[in-house]
């Protein structure tokens, strides 16, 4: 019967914070830096990424790296919907 109760709590927690989660009513202030030398032949620019945690998004750099053979880098970007703003992550694509 625990595990039972456990279960549903826990399905009740996500269904009720899922709908919603990673929406934001503003979106946060554009982040501007210097991009670092490339550490070689090979290295691509990766964009920085807005990540969501605690209610908010929070700011990861970018970085170089190697791409795998015939990917390229697509950025991240912010949707706009009737919850709110949500980020959608950039990713490496064929």
């Amino acid at each position: 019967m625990k595990n039972y109760l456990l279960a549903v709590s826990i399905l009740a927690c996500v269904f009720m914070t899922g709908c919603s989660a990673g929406y934001v009513t503003e979106r946060p202030a554009e982040v501007t830096y210097t991009r670092p030398i490339s550490p070689g032949a090979g290295y691509v620019w990766v964009d920085g990424e807005w990540e969501y945690s605690g209610n908010s998004y929070h700011w990861r750099e970018g970085s170089c790296q190697r791409p795998r053979e015939g990917h390229t880098w697509k950025s991240g970007y912010w949707e706009n919907g009737k919850k709110g703003y949500k980020w959608h992550k950039g990713s490496w694509q064929k």
